[in-house]
């Protein structure tokens, strides 16, 4: 009986859930005419992280953080969804881990285009196909995302927001052992991130790198010889088994997604009180520029959290340098540092300033 009596308790509490959820989703709806008549982005990364945050200091429950920030995204990409659908760039085929990136920062009340390398992804978004791309930035394990990197140098997109994804690559092949494969298929990063496990399991097979892993997949899905590194996601979609789970040498791996689109699109989002700036900057090559270079971060009390160089292909050794600081231009401190340092740099590019992502 107090089964029954629990039960019941619970069918009210839905009944109101909907109600309540309806009625949000009514007020979204409101929210929608006004930004269509104002010409207002329908995405604001900022007020949704304003959201979470709230979430989470008004939850005394026993729901843990992650749970009600997972299902608050949710309802705000649902109702979002009924403002204006919107179209989010992203390597494909479906099964990718960029895939997972794009529900993690917008939900599941988006529609994915799907694309065949990270080029592919800017052209979209520059194009208008898609009004937002998502694309690697970085790796745990590997590093940066060069070709991303370089992209965002010359692209007219900029970084409005962020995620991180645990990555747990598995072995999938269409039987369920070890024995007889020649080829394993997998992205480049996918490849580097298991080499160790490679090299002691599958010495003589062929590391065959391709645009995503989940291409990799579907072609280990046609060959029954191959042998994939792809998620769990891949193997469902493609009817493929998990020979060996958790593959990766790092078992913390994770990477980190860039959500980029037009300034008019959407403009740099507003200050949270956890945001991160994102530039690239060149400075003569003479001794000491470097070192002059991060000088005025230490003097105005702003951390780095990325310093990475690329050669700037002048053919002169001269490079670019990718730098992550924390905080918004709208702070005082960081827009004196900005100030100092622009003045010092040949080239002075801010990518995008940005919240933080939640922590995979």
């Amino acid at each position: 009986m107090r089964l029954t009596e629990l039960r019941n308790q619970i069918d009210a509490i839905d009944r109101d859930l909907l109600t309540l959820l309806n009625r949000r989703a009514t007020l979204a709806l409101e929210v929608g005419h006004l930004k269509r008549e104002t010409g207002a982005s329908v995405f604001h990364p900022d007020r949704e992280r304003q959201v979470l945050d709230r979430v989470q200091s008004h939850n005394t429950g026993p729901l843990p953080a992650t749970a009600t920030v997972t299902i608050w995204r949710e309802i705000m990409s649902a109702c979002r969804a009924l403002e204006a659908p919107l179209h989010v760039a992203c390597l494909g085929p479906t099964g990718t881990f960029s895939e997972e990136a794009v529900w993690r920062h917008f939900g599941h009340g988006v529609a994915l285009v799907h694309c065949h390398g990270i080029d592919e992804v800017f052209r979209a978004t520059v194009a208008g196909s898609a009004q937002f791309g998502v694309v690697p930035i970085e790796n745990s394990t590997e590093g940066v995302i060069s070709r991303s990197l370089d992209l965002l140098l010359q692209s007219p997109l900029h970084i409005v927001g962020e995620t991180n994804v645990p990555v747990q690559h598995n072995l999938l092949r269409s039987t369920q052992d070890l024995a007889g494969i020649d080829v394993v298929a997998a992205h480049a990063q996918a490849l580097a991130q298991c080499q160790n496990w490679l090299q002691a399991h599958l010495p003589h097979a062929e590391r065959h790198a391709v645009s995503s892993n989940a291409q990799g997949a579907a072609m280990a899905a046609t060959h029954p010889s191959w042998a994939a590194i792809a998620g769990e996601r891949a193997a469902m979609e493609h009817g493929l088994h998990l020979v060996c789970r958790a593959i990766q040498d790092e078992p913390h791996n994770r990477t980190r997604f860039a959500v980029v689109c037009l300034p008019q699109t959407l403009p740099q989002p507003q200050a949270t009180g956890k945001d991160r700036t994102s530039l690239v900057v060149s400075v003569p090559n003479c001794p000491g520029a470097v070192h002059d270079l991060l000088a005025p971060l230490k003097q105005h009390g702003v951390s780095m959290t990325r310093f990475e160089s690329r050669p700037a292909r002048s053919g002169q050794w001269e490079y670019h340098f990718f730098l992550d600081i924390e905080g918004h231009p709208d702070q005082p401190n960081v827009q004196a540092a900005l100030e100092a340092l622009q003045a010092l740099c040949s080239l002075y590019r801010v990518l995008g300033c940005y919240p933080v992502a939640e922590p995979a």
